[in-house]
């Protein structure tokens, strides 16, 4: 269904579709440009992508040109031009980067290369593949912004001509822009690129709806252009008739995803949404601004509590303006946004609009390219957060909550304005401050008050942290943290310290093995045979093969052995002493949990021994807790294990279901208690149940209680607790069962 263009979205949607209407157009805001660069780039393009096509049947050398006029309407350089140009020819032709740095020189070397590098490595899990993706464009961003402008541009116009796909593709990679892309080009500032992307999006990834808003937008597009047009001349007339500002003024509807946002966040229909139109006034100056806001507020009623004022306090993009809602002609909410031509120019254009200056102000003093690396500082703080994240989904996760846009600001005593993620709390606020201070935190003082750390910090709030030397940062913390910088400043803090119990039990373990067979512990801890352990375990040092006995990877008796054979009991002259217990019980849990250990994952490692507390007897799917045990490796319990509570916390280690495939082989024992009427026949439906759903039934006891009601208890195995609460929900279903529950082995 095809639909009228409804937004004006400030890029042209039409690519170029030839070298000569690229060069028009940069010649359009660049008449200095040299565009022997690009007509260079292009027939080297055009040569190495000869006889490729793109799915849509057209030829390849359509995409870069698309690329590259969507880069020209961001009115970047001639070798960020050049870069979309060339962008794939790397990765999809035989052209290296010697030869283009052979053309091109250095610079343009780095961009296609920077951009090539993005979407190079390969990955076993999409999801793991995304966010190392992602992970690398914020590094590079970090070097240079210029390479992600390129990619966001490549993402734009695969985006455009997604139609192309097969459905599921289209879904995939429309989601994927909705969640990382459209954020990232908002947090660039760049607004006319966020809004395509995510309409495009929206269009892709939820058809129906986007279709249906479309055309009860469209119904009303004559009598609201009709209204744009009287509120766009009253206000001019008005600011005329009581100012000589000169201002320029324009109307809008807000576009189709943020319509849809809106409803979903607010749970109602379209009908029920009022503010969907903004205006925008540019001024000469500051000063300007602020009289056309007491303007505004003269003419219409202000709506309290939704003013916003981004001229004293900036977003971190740099985005400048001031925000008013008013009440319009005929009770209709009008949002106005009023700034400078100079903050409109960065609010369309974001970190791009500088790209911009740089050519329009060559020769002068004034570097604005500088000034803008500056005032895009979360851009460093993003790289530096998250360059020692080891997993890719942790890393997505994070950096999904730095680029989504709602924020407050709050203040420190001293009136320093620190800008956070809406949710945040006073450890975010402290790790903003500084890490030592994040580390340390204990309470916090809002305006005025003492509040605990799960506290919600508002806007406007005055935030005085309050520290303890003798505080550590908690693993709970990260229930309660939003902020990436916070997260992984905690993970890695806790990440060290479980590595260092691991460490300490695994020197233990190994001291008392060895005094327990008399061996000198120094004199076999160097040489050949140490190196060759070392090497075989995959350690760099002593302390590494102390951490892999800790976690249960290697037993003492097996270090022993390998370095110093001579010296181990032959079965027979073994006697029964704790420490040779402890060895058998680890060499019996290795036996049992071959299987178990490639389902977990452990400190983000999933070949660490395991074995399942028979207490609770965690399946995959359970929240579960771990615990380091000596000899045994890591002991799993559910999170609501109450024996997982009297055990020493300082033992506790991060686990996780690993995300690989679960094999039938993994099944492991729960069991159910069953609560219903005495009633023939009632059993026996209970077994048909589990022999439908593919579950076995280890054993089973029935009985009356008291109360003259059945009580019946299976012992069955289930894959997870998907299969566990589809057999739950399937028993509650039948007549005359009342109440169904899993219990542990220990309470019947």
């Amino acid at each position: 269904m095809a639909l009228p263009r409804l937004f004006d979205e400030g890029i042209n949607e039409t690519s170029p579709e030839t070298i000569e209407e690229l060069i028009e157009r940069v010649l359009a805001y660049n008449p200095n440009a040299d565009i022997s660069i690009l007509q260079k780039a292009y027939d080297l393009a055009n040569g190495a992508h000869e006889g490729q096509l793109r799915r849509s049947g057209e030829p390849y050398i359509i995409h870069p040109l698309g690329v590259a006029g969507i880069l020209a309407d961001l009115r970047l350089d001639v070798a960020s031009l050049a870069t979309g140009i060339l962008h794939d020819v790397v990765e999809d032709t035989k052209v290296s980067l010697d030869e283009i740095e052979k053309q091109f020189g250095v610079v343009i070397r780095e961009l296609v290369d920077g951009v090539t590098k993005l979407s190079q490595m390969q990955f076993r899990q999409t999801h793991e593949k995304q966010g190392e993706n992602i992970r690398k464009m914020i590094v590079a961003m970090g070097k240079d912004v210029r390479v992600v402008l390129v990619k966001l541009s490549d993402r734009l116009h695969n985006m455009r001509t997604l139609k192309h796909l097969p459905f599921d593709k289209q879904k995939r990679i429309a989601e994927e822009t909705l969640d990382i892309y459209a954020p990232l080009a908002g947090r660039l500032g760049i607004s006319s690129l966020k809004i395509e992307l995510e309409d495009l999006s929206f269009r892709y990834s939820n058809p129906e709806q986007y279709y249906d808003l479309a055309q009860k937008i469209q119904k009303k597009k004559k009598e609201r252009d009709k209204f744009i047009e009287d509120v766009r001349e009253l206000i001019a007339r008005e600011i005329k008739s009581r100012s000589t500002v000169q201002t320029d003024i324009s109307g809008r509807s807000k576009h189709l995803y943020s319509i849809y946002k809106k409803m979903h966040n607010r749970n109602v229909d379209y009908d029920q949404i009022y503010d969907l139109l903004a205006f925008r006034i540019t001024v000469g100056n500051i000063a300007e601004c602020y009289e056309v806001l007491g303007i505004i507020h003269s003419i219409f009623k202000p709506i309290p509590g939704r003013f916003k004022d981004f001229i004293a306090m900036p977003k971190t993009n740099n985005y400048q303006s001031l925000h008013t809602t008013v009440i319009g002609p005929g009770g209709e909410r009008i949002e106005i946004q009023i700034r400078t031509r100079e903050m409109h120019l960065i609010a369309e254009w974001g970190i791009a609009a500088h790209w911009k200056y740089k050519e329009e102000s060559r020769g002068t003093s004034k570097d604005i390219d500088g000034e803008a690396v500056n005032k895009f500082n979360w851009l460093k703080d993003l790289v530096s957060q998250h360059q020692g994240t080891n997993s890719s989904d942790e890393f997505l996760e994070n950096i999904k909550g730095d680029l989504f846009e709602s924020e407050i600001y709050v203040f420190t005593p001293k009136g320093e304005v620190k800008e956070l993620p809406e949710g945040s709390t006073p450890i975010d606020f402290a790790f903003s401050v500084h890490t030592d201070v994040g580390s340390r935190i204990v309470a916090a003082r809002i305006n005025g008050k003492i509040v605990t750390l799960k506290h919600k910090l508002r806007n406007g709030d005055t935030v005085e942290v309050i520290t303890s030397k003798t505080q550590t940062p908690s693993k709970d913390w990260l229930k309660i943290c939003v902020t990436s910088r916070a997260k992984s400043k905690i993970r890695a803090f806790v990440k060290t310290e479980q590595r260092k119990r691991a460490l300490d039990l695994g020197k233990e373990l190994l001291e008392r093995s060895f005094r327990k067979e008399s061996i000198p512990l120094q004199k076999y801890f160097s040489g050949p045979k140490f190196e060759k352990l070392l090497k075989d375990e995959g350690c760099m040092s002593l302390d590494d093969l102390y951490i892999r006995v800790g976690y249960g990877k290697i037993t003492p008796q097996k270090v022993i052995e390998e370095i110093v054979p001579d010296k181990i009991q032959k079965p027979e002259e073994e006697d029964l002493t704790k420490e040779s217990f402890l060895s058998k019980a680890f060499k019996s849990a290795v036996s049992r949990s071959k299987k178990s250990a490639s389902v977990i994952t452990v400190d983000g490692m999933n070949d660490v021994l395991v074995r399942y507390a028979k207490c609770c007897v965690p399946i995959p799917g359970d929240s579960i807790l771990g615990f380091i045990s000596r000899g045994r490796g890591i002991t799993i319990h559910r999170a609501d294990c109450e024996k997982a509570y009297e055990l020493d916390q300082a033992r506790a280690i991060d686990v996780a279901w690993s995300k690989s495939p679960i094999e039938a082989s993994s099944e492991r024992q729960v069991r159910l208690k069953v609560m219903s009427q005495d009633k023939s026949g009632l059993l026996k439906s209970m077994s048909e149940v589990f022999a439908t759903r593919g579950v076995n039934i280890i054993n089973v006891q029935a009985r009356t209680s008291r109360d003259l009601r059945a009580v019946s208890i299976f012992d069955v195995s289930v894959r997870d607790t998907k299969q566990l609460s589809e057999v739950i929900a399937d028993l509650k279903k039948l007549p005359g069962v009342l109440e169904v529950e899993r219990t542990s082995f220990a309470q019947d």
